[in-house]
């Protein structure tokens, strides 16, 4: 798995690409945990390139979720293949966090909320 870390607007893109399995959500979660740590609280995560997501990603994002939530904060989700987002959708995870269709509408809908 790839991790990238952009600025779009002055808010925080993640973007990922590969399978995030067992393996990588160590990775994943270490990533996400500096960037809250640094004070970052409202990111957006693209998973335009992402095939595959397990049960230890979804768990990672609930971590970084409840990490930021006492801050005001939220994770918006985007760019979700058609298997990744069933995957969201079986889990009951498309309830928990806000997914939109690309990253230029989860900027937009920042920027709303602030």
């Amino acid at each position: 798995m790839e991790i990238k870390e952009d600025k779009i607007d002055g808010h925080v893109v993640v973007s990922l690409s590969g399978r995030i399995d067992s393996t990588a959500a160590v990775e994943f979660e270490e990533k996400l945990i500096e960037i809250i740590d640094r004070g970052v609280h409202v990111m957006v995560i693209d998973f335009l390139r992402v095939q595959f997501i397990s049960s230890a990603g979804l768990r990672v994002l609930l971590l970084a979720a409840k990490k930021v939530k006492p801050y005001g904060g939220k994770l918006l989700l985007c760019d979700m293949s058609k298997d990744v987002r069933e995957v969201f959708d079986i889990s009951g995870f498309s309830s928990i966090f806000e997914i939109h269709e690309n990253v230029t509408n989860a900027v937009t809908a920042i920027k709303k909320t602030n």
